[in-house]
């Protein structure tokens, strides 16, 4: 993990200048001990917090005229709430460590040119009751506060996750070291999503070259000279998906029973290849090992010239694991007897087999809602429906 510096903006640093507590913390601006009265007419001191809006690891200005506020709800000298500033008072896990009271929202007629600007109004706002009670009190501390710089598997700041203030959510499962056997289709379409989220470690493990064939149902597009590099699949995606996340690991072998001891310290496995022999194996080498992980399956038929597709997600998880073995996936090679093994891949048949993957994978971890706790799924495309089986009591 790498400590993530952000480049602050000339209107922040002239807040601390001003002598404001300015902390910069989870992607989020926050201005600390900040003078305000409670109901009780008490002087208590408060934190006010912005979202930032960052480009190239870089704090640029924003729209966004709502600020969030730690303490109790502001009031003026007489103990009335300020109603003209005060949104909601709706308890907010911003992150981890960030967890705000209310919501304030006031907006000048052209909005706020920069952060100073934003800042300093709302500052005035709340300290400027306390200020005519009593000049001693100010938000101006001139207190040297270090900026908490977020510890990040990413190349730059994930503002996706606070733009929707969802960054305590996502962090779930941050630190985890997720594993992912096969990139022909349905891997690498795994991968696109485990990228953008903030597990430490990503490891793949394939042994195939990056072939033509499979420019044309993996996520992105290659160019005709990067076909020409003949690399190995997992050398391809690192060289793509290291742009963005730092933890990304190879392994350019087909996993078999002499090398599963590089499954060991994985928290999570995906599972995308079509031998049946060698799954078992792995299956049984990560239960022996409190491993979870999440099988995917893709079946296609030609039938009277038109695609009949089946699509699986089967997960196995600690304490929930005898459905896997009660014929749930099948252990076969031939294709023959293995529906599953079918050659026939398309990207957006892929891209939904993962897509089941990751949403099962993220129920487990407590960023999805699941009330339906199933371990076995499938989705037969003919009919549009899907089957839930295997449920977790």
């Amino acid at each position: 993990m790498h400590h993530l510096q952000i480049n602050l903006s000339q209107d922040i640093i002239q807040l601390r200048n001003d002598g404001y507590e300015v902390l910069i913390k989870d992607n989020h601006l926050l201005i600390q001990n900040i003078p305000y009265f409670n109901k009780k007419k008490e002087i208590f001191k408060g934190t006010l917090v912005s979202k930032l809006s960052i480009s190239q690891n870089k704090v640029i200005p924003s729209r966004d005229h709502t600020v969030f506020f730690i303490g109790d709800a502001p009031c003026d000298s007489n103990g009335v709430e300020l109603r003209n500033i005060i949104n909601n008072s709706n308890q907010q896990k911003l992150s981890s460590s960030i967890i705000a009271n209310h919501l304030f929202s006031s907006k000048p007629s052209n909005g706020y040119k920069d952060y100073y600007h934003k800042m300093s109004t709302y500052i005035n706002m709340i300290v400027s009751h306390v200020e005519n009670f009593n000049p001693d009190y100010s938000a101006k501390t001139f207190r040297v506060i270090e900026d908490e710089y977020e510890e990040t598997p990413f190349n730059y700041v994930d503002t996706n996750s606070t733009r929707a203030e969802i960054k305590a959510i996502n962090d779930k499962i941050a630190g985890l070291k997720i594993g992912i056997i096969g990139l022909g289709g349905t891997g690498a379409f795994i991968l696109d999503s485990i990228a953008k989220t903030p597990v430490k470690e990503i490891h793949l493990f394939d042994g195939d070259i990056f072939c033509q064939h499979n420019a044309f149902r993996s996520p992105g597009a290659v160019s005709f000279d990067e076909l020409g590099n003949n690399l190995k699949k997992v050398s391809h995606y690192k060289n793509v998906y290291s742009k963005m996340h730092r933890g990304v690991f190879t392994h350019d072998f087909y996993v078999k029973s002499n090398n599963l001891h590089f499954l060991d310290h994985l928290d999570f496995v995906f599972i995308s290849i079509d031998r049946g022999q060698i799954k078992k194996v792995i299956f049984e080498y990560l239960e022996g090992r409190d491993i979870n992980f999440i099988d995917t399956g893709i079946g296609v038929q030609n039938i009277n010239n038109a695609l009949q597709a089946s699509i699986r997600t089967t997960s196995s998880m600690i304490n929930f694991r005898d459905h896997l073995w009660n014929e749930r996936v099948s252990f076969c090679d031939d294709e023959g007897e293995n529906l599953y093994a079918s050659n026939i891949q398309l990207s957006e048949l892929n891209s939904i087999n993962a897509n089941f993957a990751i949403l099962q994978f993220k129920k487990y971890y407590g960023i999805y809602h699941d009330l339906g706790n199933e371990l076995h799924s499938i989705f037969n495309l003919s009919v549009n429906q899907i089957i839930n089986e295997d449920v977790r009591v």
